[in-house]
């Protein structure tokens, strides 16, 4: 039981060479696969530098602004609202022996200025998101200030609808726009 026979020995022996030719072959396949490894290494490298961020929200951000900005100048729903609410509100106040010019101001006027403020909440909002969007790259990482061309074309969009819908919600506050009719 204790005495090991030829072919075991023979057999051990073949398990050892089998052993150190595979540690041989890995070796050699280590060796070979090195040069392959650095060059797959550095091809990695600068995939992974290059993949940084990639300026999707940058991207998104440029066309909300854009969006506010188309918003501003055709109107809103929650400006809407509070027009038809100040409206209301306005024919609810004013007395049926109010003469006409306080009618029309309490019923038409307060709702034309709601609807103003509301469009120019919307205009500040996009030209902010424009112009952070713009400046975004200023407080980015240095030497990293690639971005698509179509970002910062959409961002200046986006700002000058926002000019545009601030000029026009003031002018139309004021009455300078289309101001309220004279009556009497």
């Amino acid at each position: 039981m204790g005495t090991r026979t030829v072919d075991e020995t023979e057999a051990g022996a073949g398990t050892e060479r089998d052993a150190t030719a595979v540690e041989a072959a890995e070796s050699d396949d280590v060796t070979e696969a090195e040069p392959n490894a650095e060059q797959d290494g550095s091809e990695a490298g600068e995939e992974a530098e290059g993949e940084g961020p990639s300026g999707v929200g940058q991207g998104a951000a440029a066309v909300v602004s854009v969006a506010l900005g188309l918003v501003s100048l055709t109107g809103s729903w929650p400006g809407t609202v509070a027009a038809a609410r100040e409206t209301l509100l306005g024919q609810l106040e004013t007395a049926a022996d109010a003469g006409v010019a306080t009618q029309v101001k309490e019923v038409y006027g307060d709702a034309w200025n709601t609807t103003a403020l509301w469009g120019g909440l919307f205009a500040l909002t996009a030209l902010i998101v424009g112009a952070v969007v713009l400046a975004r790259p200023a407080f980015g990482t240095p030497g990293r200030t690639l971005r698509a061309p179509w970002i910062a074309s959409v961002a200046w969009a986006g700002v000058s609808l926002g000019v545009i819908g601030l000029l026009l919600a003031v002018l139309k506050y004021t009455g300078v726009l289309l101001g309220l009719p004279a009556t009497g």
